[in-house]
């Protein structure tokens, strides 16, 4: 008896335990319900609608800054809408709501998507919050979000030809993005890695914006000034190779990237060439000096024009008698010039060129890269003409490099957008010019600028050398008189080199205060100067006077070819006082 109590006791405990036990699960279950829709509820009641988080978001990059850390591109968060066609309950109401919020949506072509009953179709990607809101207010069926990252350009065009673009799925497709993505980003996503912007370290370019700023402001008030159709401009650093701005124009909003692959839009300083005329002549000149055959007392005779058959090669403003090689280079003299080039031979002209990467393609970061276009024979004519910037065409950045390599004693350097990019690594090679040379080059610079054609590009403080360049353009297959290309060349200071700026103008127009004229002296030049005027107190203390660089006006030659100059043209003097 006592045994039939004592089992049954424990068999009521059992039936407790049980008891309690299932009603704890349910507790726990339906706790678990209620705080969900309390979570779900306070997210809806905080945000009034669906919210994208940042770090849901897949394909992120890194941001993109200046070389001060200010901020060029970064991703947003943002939502793209989608439907579950097999899931609506009624197809001509949904394409209607969706075609009143998204007015830019054909009906015919939606209706016909949702009615294919896939478990899934894109509606409209990378939708602003409010009309992310309107969705859901609509109440419409079977829609959803995905949190996506959309590249925000917060300059606007600034810059643009720089850092390029990216497509709808976020991926770099010109410029500066392309590479980021050419260079590791894409081999990061191969991996399967999941990418959040926030995580990546930035990366840092060489452009200061506020030099680029200046650069496009006033690049916009040469082109409007002088009704060029199109311009360029760039600021390099010649003792690194670092870019510290590039602007182009026509230019366009990379937060608009459709616009970026039209034909006017293109990169004119990597991806655009152009005979870049008498700025090719302080290369000339660099390689008559480096022969040991002709020095800054050589007296050439360009007293009448060279003959090649029907062609004549004649100096635009022509002084008619002979010439010392100072004279020759700020008189911009083409016969001056031809005659050097020919005197050293084709082959010495083609491998000087060669030397300075003037006959090959110039990688930089940047994918936009042309390659140049060069002459079919190097004949006795193609020497006479390349030598003073016609019968060759080279990008912008290349003729610049190869300024620069002659302004920095002789090293060229493969040019970058990266700040800090190892120097050594870009070197493509040394010692191109003596130190004798590349100081005479720079005299001659500094002359030009003072007394020649660059003298609108003077900035009180700062000693200022440049070259000017005008070259007539190609029109179906001829050389037009009515439109050119005039280029500038600055470097600053001109006694120790540390900046090389280009400034170029494609068809300019003369106008009544240049009495006509549409020579680099009279656009391309005073854009330089207003672009120095504005940037150069924001990178070198100015001088007052300059300590190098003075120059005394240089004195006319009157004795016979060949002869080594008068005592006063050797006094041409560009020392310091």
């Amino acid at each position: 008896m006592r045994k039939h109590a004592f089992t049954l006791r424990s068999r009521a405990h059992s039936r407790r335990v049980r008891i309690i036990c299932i009603m704890a699960a349910f507790a726990a279950i339906f706790t678990g319900i209620f705080l969900r829709l309390v979570e779900l509820g306070m997210e809806q009641e905080a945000s009034h609608g669906i919210s994208i988080t940042y770090d849901r978001a897949p394909g992120g990059r890194p941001a993109i800054v200046d070389r001060n850390g200010e901020l060029l591109a970064t991703d947003i968060p943002i939502a793209s809408l989608f439907i579950e066609p097999r899931s609506i309950p009624d197809l001509d109401e949904a394409v209607e709501k969706l075609t009143g919020l998204f007015p830019e949506l054909d009906a015919r072509e939606l209706h016909s998507r949702l009615r294919s009953k896939d478990a899934f179709t894109w509606i409209k990607r990378q939708i602003t919050p409010d009309k992310q809101q309107a969705v859901i207010d609509s109440g419409l069926a079977a829609i959803g979000f995905r949190p996506e990252n959309r590249r925000l350009y917060p300059n606007g065009s600034m810059a643009a030809h720089i850092l390029g673009a990216v497509d709808i799925d976020n991926r770099g497709i010109a410029g500066i993005e392309k590479w980021i993505d050419a260079n590791w980003l894409a081999d990061l996503r191969g991996a399967g890695m999941e990418l959040r912007g926030r995580e990546l370290q930035p990366v840092e370019l060489s452009i200061d914006l506020r030099v680029q700023y200046a650069l496009e402001q006033e690049l916009g008030k040469a082109i409007t000034k002088f009704g060029a159709a199109a311009g360029a401009g760039l600021l390099l650093d010649v003792t690194n190779g670092e870019v510290l701005a590039l602007a182009s124009y026509p230019d366009f909003d990379p937060n608009k990237p459709e616009n970026a692959f039209k034909p006017d839009r293109i990169n004119r300083v990597t991806a655009g060439v152009f005979e870049m005329g008498s700025t090719f002549k302080a290369l000339t000149t660099a390689m008559a000096l480096e022969s040991g055959r002709f020095n800054l007392e050589s007296v050439v005779d360009a007293s009448k024009p060279l003959n090649f058959g029907r062609m004549r090669i004649h100096d635009y403003r022509g002084k008619y008698r002979p010439l010392t090689i100072p004279e020759a280079f700020v008189h911009s003299s083409n016969i001056v010039m031809a005659k050097m080039a020919l005197a050293l031979g084709p082959e010495a002209s083609r491998t000087f060129l060669r030397r300075f990467g003037a006959l090959s393609p110039l990688a930089t970061e940047l994918p936009e890269s042309a390659a140049p276009l060069l002459p079919s024979s190097w004949s006795e004519v193609t020497t006479a003409t390349v030598s003073f910037g016609h019968g060759i065409a080279v990008t912008p950045l290349q003729a610049s490099t190869a300024v620069a390599a002659l302004a920095n004693g002789g090293r060229l350097i493969r040019p970058t957008f990266i700040k800090g990019s190892p120097v050594s690594e870009r070197t493509i090679a040394e010692d191109l010019v003596s130190s004798d040379t590349s100081e005479a080059i720079r005299h001659l610079l500094r002359l030009n600028t003072a007394v020649g054609s660059a003298k609108r590009a003077n900035v009180p403080g700062y000693a200022v050398g440049g070259k000017t360049g005008t070259a007539e353009k190609v029109v179906g297959g001829r050389y037009s008189r009515e439109l050119n290309v005039t280029s500038f060349m600055g470097i600053v200071p001109a006694d120790n080199p540390r900046y090389l700026l280009l400034t170029l103008l494609d068809e300019p127009r003369g106008l009544p205060e240049t009495y006509g004229n549409r020579t680099s002296g009279w656009n391309a030049v005073p854009f330089g100067g207003a672009v120095f005027q504005r940037i150069l107190p924001m990178l070198v203390a100015p001088t007052f006077p300059p300590p190098a660089g003075t120059v005394q006006a240089i004195p006319a030659t009157t004795e016979e070819p060949g002869s080594r100059g008068t005592a006063a043209a050797r006094t041409w003097l560009l020392r310091p006082r």
